[in-house]
C-alpha cells in the first residue's frame, strides 16, 4: 500500500501519541483530560474510517446495488460520543470540586496538601 492508503493509520497512531503523551507528562488535571479526549478521538477516527468501504452505500437493498458498508461501527461510535461526553462532564464536574477543596488543580499541589493532612 502507498502513503495515502496508510494516512488514516498515521492519523490515528499521532493523535494517540499526542493524547498519550499529554496524559503521561503533564500534572495539570485540565491537561489529562483534554489528553484523555484527544485519545479518545484517535479511537473514534480508526473505528470511523475502518467501517467504510470503497463503492459501499447504506444497506438499502435496491436494483444495482451489491456493495453495502455496515451501519454498525458508526452506530456503536455514535454511542461511544455520548458516553465520552458524559464522562468528560464527569470529570470536569470533578475537576470543579477539587479545585474548591484543594485551591489547585496541578497533582504534586493536591498531593502536597493531602500529605499534610
Amino acid at each position: 500500500m502507498d502513503f495515502p492508503g496508510l494516512f488514516n493509520y498515521w492519523v490515528v497512531m499521532v493523535l494517540m501519541m499526542i493524547g498519550l503523551y499529554i496524559v503521561i507528562s503533564d500534572r495539570n488535571l485540565v491537561k489529562k483530560i483534554v489528553g484523555l479526549n484527544i485519545f479518545q478521538v484517535s479511537v473514534f477516527v480508526f473505528y470511523i474510517t475502518m467501517g467504510k468501504v470503497d463503492g459501499g452505500t447504506a444497506p438499502i437493498i435496491g436494483e444495482g446495488i451489491e456493495v453495502y458498508s455496515n451501519p454498525l461501527p458508526h452506530v456503536l461510535i455514535l454511542t461511544a460520543i455520548v458516553v465520552g461526553i458524559a464522562t468528560t462532564a464527569l470529570a470536569l464536574a470533578l475537576l470543579v470540586r477539587i479545585q474548591d477543596e484543594f485551591g489547585s488543580v496541578d497533582e504534586d499541589a493536591i498531593q502536597k496538601l493531602e500529605s499534610r493532612q
